[in-house]
């Protein structure tokens, strides 16, 4: 007979996926309305009992979430499966719970994250998005990719970030470590900075070939609130010709948030999800990858 005893409480992880439009983003408010106050509820309703949960990364209002990872303490004894579809009942249809894995007391969605990953939309079209509306940002200059390639350049590594930081953020240090930008016309070229600060030119497509849609990847450590939107506002702002190259280097070096430009729109800006270590065994594709352009 074994001796080892039930675990009373369980760690359970969640992989979500949510279009962010219709909410005041992630964190619970005490008017409701926000992403975690929908899974919150729909948890609560499957457990039968009061269920609260920790994620990996807040997103603000009209962000969306491709593999939001959270994680709930529990008495219940379900499933992975049950997790799933049980929760996926009782959430509207903007949400929905992708995968559920029992995890071990140390794990914690935040903490045990070893980095994040974003990634923004963006249209270049004389008109404004209709059928996208609320899923990409947008651009009516034409926009110069080898120069926001550059521009990036200076960006990578660790950093004082204060110039791309809201007044509002609660992070302890403006100190974080961009790994990676990758910038790339949806069906065109692909031009990454990564922690080298070589720039790696591949899938040149002919004339014509390429799209109306940008891709910009961003991965990194941590990210200040804020950060990536006005880390999109100065790319665009180099991008379209207002500003030169060197700009970002001055903006980056004044650490102050009133010389970089205006904070992007939020529509086209998705949370790709944290990455940790293999050893944890969490899913790290979820459909929603496969949605976005390429």
């Amino acid at each position: 007979m074994s001796s080892e005893q039930p675990r009373a409480t369980r760690r359970v992880a969640l992989g979500v996926s949510y279009r962010g439009t219709a909410y005041k983003g992630w964190q619970s408010q005490a008017g409701g309305g926000t992403v975690q106050d929908a899974l919150e509820s729909a948890l609560s309703a499957f457990a039968t009992q009061p269920t609260r949960v920790m994620c990996a990364g807040r997103t603000d209002s009209g962000v969306h979430g491709i593999n939001q990872v959270v994680h709930l303490d529990t008495r219940l004894q379900r499933e992975p499966f049950s997790w799933v579809r049980g929760t996926n009942a009782f959430l509207p249809p903007d949400i929905a719970v992708q995968w559920a894995a029992e995890v071990p007391d140390g794990f914690h969605a935040r903490q045990s994250a070893i980095g994040r990953r974003y990634t923004y939309i963006l249209l270049e079209a004389p008109v404004r998005p209709a059928l996208e509306s609320g899923q990409v940002g947008w651009v009516f200059r034409p926009l110069e990719q080898a120069a926001m390639v550059a521009a990036s350049a200076c960006l990578i590594g660790e950093h004082d970030f204060s110039s791309f930081r809201s007044s509002q953020c609660q992070s302890p240090t403006p100190i974080k470590t961009l790994r990676e930008i990758a910038i790339r016309r949806c069906g065109g070229s692909v031009e990454r900075v990564p922690s080298s600060g070589n720039v790696d030119r591949r899938g040149i497509l002919g004339p014509g070939a390429e799209g109306i849609y940008w891709r910009f990847d961003f991965e990194g450590t941590a990210f200040l609130h804020h950060m990536i939107r006005n880390l999109m506002g100065c790319l665009v702002a180099v991008g379209t010709g207002a500003q030169p190259v060197s700009w970002m280097q001055t903006v980056l070096d004044a650490r102050d948030r009133k010389i970089a430009a205006p904070t992007f729109a939020p529509e086209g800006l998705y949370f790709l999800g944290p990455r940790y270590d293999e050893h944890w065994g969490l899913p790290s594709d979820v459909p929603a990858f496969h949605w976005l352009p390429d």
